[in-house]
């Protein structure tokens, strides 16, 4: 097997992303953390029937925590079904919560996850931690990003006709 090849064990399954966070937050730095599941939530994960739109993390009595994530019941559950919205708990090391306790403490600074995904049948949290972006720090990136588009399309139109004047 060659090197670059990925061994099957090392796939990662994405199961539901957070794109509004990106256009929120200022993503400085992130974390893989472990999330508890219990029950039927597992089934409900896997077929994708997931929430992290208004999702945050905290770091209380020394344990990670995961609020506003929905997962919706799983169908064939019946009454074995958790509450949708219950705290979940993240694993993650011990000197990564100390050092994410004590960045969450400063001014500005949130942990917000970024993606869901199935790593080795285990479900992970891709975590951020993020600063709040302001509305015209959104303006701004929605300009550059406009502007970074239409520089591309100009260059590809250039290629394209110098290419069938050859």
């Amino acid at each position: 097997m060659s090197e670059k090849a990925q061994r099957p064990e090392d796939t990662v399954k994405p199961v539901a992303t957070n794109r509004k966070a990106r256009h929120d937050y200022f993503i400085e730095d992130t974390y893989e953390a472990g999330l508890v599941l219990v029950g039927t939530e597992v089934k409900s994960v896997r077929q994708g029937r997931v929430n992290l739109q208004d999702a945050y993390a905290e770091v209380r009595n020394g344990e990670a925590w995961l609020h506003n994530m929905h997962i919706s019941p799983y169908a064939q559950g019946g009454r074995f079904n958790p509450d949708p919205n219950r705290p979940r708990k993240l694993l993650l090391h011990r000197r990564e919560i100390d050092r994410l306790k004590g960045l969450q403490e400063q001014k500005g600074l949130t942990l917000v996850p970024l993606s869901l995904y199935f790593r080795r049948g285990r479900a992970k949290v891709e975590l951020g931690l993020a600063r709040g972006k302001r509305q015209y720090d959104k303006r701004r990136a929605i300009a550059e990003r406009e502007s970074r588009r239409e520089l591309e399309r100009a260059l590809a139109g250039r290629r394209e006709r110098r290419g069938t004047q050859d």
